[in-house]
C-alpha cells in the first residue's frame, strides 16, 4: 500500500489478522489481552494466546469479508495515516475475479469508508501498463504478461486493455516451489541444517545465488569439471546462528523447474515457454502477432539472472518450428516470420504497484474512477465492469 506517484510501496504487510477472543474458564489477565480488537501483519504473528489467526485473502481471492474490512481499516488509519474520505482509491485483482466480489469491495470501500472514488484493476493490466510507461511507449495497452509470485505463475494476455479471460492460463509452479526443490535438493546431498531454519536458507540460496543456465546438462559439466564451484558459504539465521553450506548445482537446478517441470514432479511437466505459446495461439487470430512481439515479466519469481533471455529463445524455437512445418506444408505459401520479444523493465519486481502508482499519477485517468455519486445512483453494481483506457 501507498501513494501514488511512488515507484515502491511504502507498506508491505503480510494478509493475516488476529482477532480477539472470547476468554476461557481459567484464563489469567496476563493469558488473555484485549486492549486491542485485532492485529494484522506482523504484529498479529506476535500476539499472545487469546487470539484467533485468520488469512483474509487466500490466493488473490477475499475470502473472509469481516476481516477483509478490519484489515483495511488498520491499513488505512494505522499505516497510511490519512482520511479515506479526502481520497480515491485504486485496488488491484486477480484475474477472473468475480463481479460479486467486486461489489462487495466497492460496498465496504463507499459506505464504511466514503471514498470519493474508486477504481479495481486487473493485476495484469498494471504490470503491462508499468512495462509499457518506463520503456517509454504509448498507444495500445497490449501485450503477455506473466506473472509469477510465491504462490502460482499465470499467463495473461491482454489486447487493448480488455484481458481475454477465455485465454487465461497458469500452471502450478512458482517461488514456493523452487524453496521447497532446493531445500531437498540440498538434504539429498547431505547438507547439515537445522529443521526450523532449513526453509529460510533454502529461500536465501534462491534470491541470493540462482540464475537460469541455457542448457542443464551442459552446466553440469562445468560444475564437474571444476570443483572449486562448490563454495561453502556462511549463512546466518535469525536466532544468530551461523551454518557454512556448499552451494553448488542447486544455483541454475532450482529455477530450472519453469522449463524442465519434469525434474520436480510428474504432476504437471509442460515447460512455461510451451504454455506461453499456447496461451496466445488459443487467442484471436488478429492479436497474436502483437502478443507475441510483446511478452512482460511481473513479480519476485521473474527476477533470475537470464530468465528473460531462455525465456525468448525457447518461445522463439517453438513458433520457429511451427513456420517451418507450415512451409513445408504449403511450399508456395509466403509466410512473415513472427516476432519475439520478452520485455524487462527496472521495477518488475513491484510491476503491479508501479503500474497502479504511475496511471492513478495522471489527472485525466481519474476520469475513469467510479465516483461517490455514481455509487448512489447506480449502486454497487457500476464496480462490475471498469472503464478501460485504450490510450496511455
Amino acid at each position: 500500500m501507498g501513494y501514488a506517484g511512488n515507484y515502491e510501496p511504502n507498506y508491505i504487510v503480510p494478509s493475516v489478522i488476529a482477532n480477539s477472543t472470547p476468554a476461557k474458564a481459567g484464563q489469567t489477565p496476563k493469558d488473555y489481552i484485549q486492549d486491542l480488537d485485532f492485529y494484522i501483519g506482523e504484529e498479529a504473528a506476535a500476539k499472545p494466546a487469546g487470539y484467533s489467526y485468520g488469512y483474509p485473502i487466500r490466493h488473490g481471492i477475499v475470502d473472509n469479508w469481516d476481516n477483509m474490512e478490519k484489515y483495511w481499516q488498520r491499513c488505512i488509519y494505522q499505516y497510511l495515516c490519512c482520511d479515506p474520505e479526502e481520497h480515491y482509491m485504486l485496488l488491484t485483482e486477480p484475474p477472473l475475479n468475480t463481479p460479486e466480489n467486486r461489489e462487495y469491495t466497492a460496498e465496504i470501500m463507499f459506505e464504511t469508508f466514503n471514498v470519493p472514488g474508486l477504481y479495481i484493476a486487473v493485476q495484469a493490466v498494471l504490470a503491462l501498463c508499468a512495462s509499457l510507461l518506463t520503456k517509454g511507449g504509448s498507444g495500445a495497452v497490449t501485450g503477455t504478461v506473466i506473472d509469477s509470485g510465491d504462490g502460482v505463475t499465470h499467463i495473461i494476455p491482454v489486447a487493448d486493455g480488455y484481458v481475454i479471460g477465455s485465454c487465461i492460463k497458469h500452471i502450478p509452479l512458482a517461488g514456493r516451489d523452487v524453496t521447497n526443490f532446493m531445500l531437498k535438493t540440498l538434504r539429498d546431498r547431505g547438507e547439515d541444517m537445522p529443521a526450523q531454519e532449513a526453509l529460510n536458507i533454502a529461500r536465501k540460496i534462491k534470491e541470493s545465488y540462482c540464475y537460469i543456465c541455457p542448457d542443464m546438462v551442459k552446466e553440469y559439466l562445468k560444475y564437474d569439471k571444476d570443483p572449486a564451484k562448490f563454495r561453502k558459504h556462511v549463512f546466518k539465521s535469525e536466532k544468530g546462528s551461523v551454518h557454512e553450506i556448499d552451494v553448488g548445482y542447486e544455483r541454475f537446478l532450482g529455477p530450472e523447474i519453469f522449463f524442465s517441470p519434469e525434474i520436480f514432479s510428474s504432476d504437471f511437466t509442460t515447460p512455461l515457454p510451451e504454455v506461453v505459446d499456447q496461451t496466445i495461439q488459443a487467442c484471436p487470430i488478429d492479436c497474436r502477432r502483437k502478443l507475441y512481439k510483446y511478452v512482460t515479466l511481473s513479480g519476485g519469481s521473474t527476477m533470475y539472472k537470464f530468465f528473460p533471455k531462455r525465456l525468448e529463445r525457447d518461445i522463439k524455437r517453438l513458433v520457429a518450428a511451427r513456420e517451418d512445418f507450415t512451409q513445408k506444408k504449403y511450399p508456395k505459401l509466403k509466410i512473415n516470420k513472427l516476432a519475439v520479444k520478452v520485455i524487462t523493465h527496472p521495477f518488475q519486481r513491484f510491476a503491479v504497484w508501479c503500474g497502479g502508482s504511475l496511471l492513478a499519477s495522471q489527472p485525466e485517468f481519474l476520469t475513469s474512477f467510479h465516483t461517490r455519486a455514481d455509487y448512489a445512483e447506480k449502486g454497487p453494481s457500476i464496480c462490475r465492469a471498469n472503464p478501460v483506457f485504450n490510450q496511455i
